[in-house]
């Protein structure tokens, strides 16, 4: 609208399509016997939120593998607590690509960078385009794209996260996230920070010192602060300085050089009912659900 900054929806479909997975019986299949449970549950997400938001421009970003991103390399055991996914849900993952496409939106992923990395690279560019980012994810990490204006969106438990209230949320800023991060660990991603170091005392060194960096710049002083143990939390910093700065090359996002997408290409494209219907008819989604996307067009 004239005189509204733009927005753009990036969505981190990994998030929605694993909680349908495990949340929708698996008795829904196709007609090949294929389990569609994760399909439905997303189908769900995606025509419950494009009839809110009715979106012009946004994009919705897959992880391709737990174990070829470039973290894996800087630290293999990157995410090695997770399982592998099941090979119904890897099946799923496509089908759920194939229905973004089929809807007229964008989809990205890549091998060597994940969702989050894709969202950081669309949220940067667009930025500097005056559009506003809304991210669709129930992931605090994300709360690190954020700038002035910007909302992380948990859909389905609808809790918004507006930059500024970030620091009333997870005690520190959006542009401390990564460090915060990288003091207190991250067990989901098997990242161990610094052993001893939780998110308290984490987001009171950050309140302090600004940054890692700043924290460590300054370590002789950490003894000095009103922090129960801060002579204690002093030598764990120092005895765990490596793994620390590891962890921050892991928490951080980084945008990825390859990616070639730019306002044109997340513009939501026209797409007619027909061919709608036969892409939900090719997967084996119901009716009912075929009608509520349709409904989205």
């Amino acid at each position: 609208m004239a005189g509204q900054q733009r927005r753009v929806y990036l969505v981190d479909a990994s998030i929605y399509i694993f909680r349908a997975y495990y949340s929708v019986p698996a008795t829904l299949t196709n007609t090949a016997g294929h389990e569609i449970n994760a399909l439905h549950g997303f189908a769900g997400f995606l025509s419950g939120f494009l009839e809110e938001a009715r979106p012009e421009h946004l994009a919705v970003l897959f992880d391709e593998s737990l174990t070829s991103s470039f973290r894996n390399d800087i630290y293999p055991p990157y995410k090695a607590n997770r399982e592998s996914a099941p090979e119904e849900l890897k099946r799923q993952f496509g089908f759920c690509r194939t229905l973004v496409e089929g809807l007229g939106i964008a989809a990205f992923s890549s091998a060597r960078y994940e969702a989050d990395d894709l969202i950081g690279t669309l949220a940067a560019r667009l930025r500097k385009r005056d559009f506003s980012v809304v991210i669709l994810s129930a992931d605090k990490d994300l709360a690190q794209l954020l700038a002035p204006g910007d909302l992380l969106w948990d859909y389905s438990r609808q809790r918004r996260h507006h930059y500024h209230k970030v620091r009333d949320w997870l005690g520190v800023s959006p542009e401390q996230v990564a460090d915060w991060l990288a003091l207190a660990g991250d067990a989901v991603d098997n990242i161990p920070g610094v052993p001893g170091i939780g998110a308290k005392t984490a987001a009171a060194l950050l309140d302090e010192f600004g940054s890692l960096d700043g924290i460590y710049r300054s370590l002789d002083r950490v003894a000095d602060m009103p922090l129960r143990g801060a002579r204690r939390v002093q030598g764990l910093l120092d005895a765990h300085r490596e793994s620390a700065l590891l962890a921050r090359e892991l928490t951080g996002i980084v945008p990825d050089p390859d990616m070639r997408a730019g306002v044109r290409d997340v513009r939501r494209r026209k797409v007619s009912g027909a061919d709608l219907a036969a892409v939900c008819e090719e997967l084996g989604l119901g009716r009912m659900t075929t009608a509520r996307l349709l409904r989205t067009l």
